[in-house]
């Protein structure tokens, strides 16, 4: 069993809600609090979730998370 990580990130948009929404849908794990931060560069706020879900397969650096 391997245990894969995401941190998932997005624009304070509801793009972020829905792209959260899917990775649980898919079976992926919220771990600890969202963050929220101020991208200066870019003058928008940022938001992030942490996710991590227990699959089949043997870990490799290739592995395509999202399509897990």
């Amino acid at each position: 069993m391997t245990t894969l990580y995401r941190f998932l990130t997005e624009d304070d948009t509801s793009a972020f809600c829905h792209k959260v929404s899917k990775a649980l849908a898919q079976g992926w794990v919220l771990q600890g609090a969202p963050t929220y931060a101020f991208d200066a560069a870019r003058g928008v706020m940022r938001c992030g979730q942490a996710v991590t879900k227990e699959v089949e397969v043997p870990y490799t650096p290739d592995l395509k998370l999202g399509e897990q």
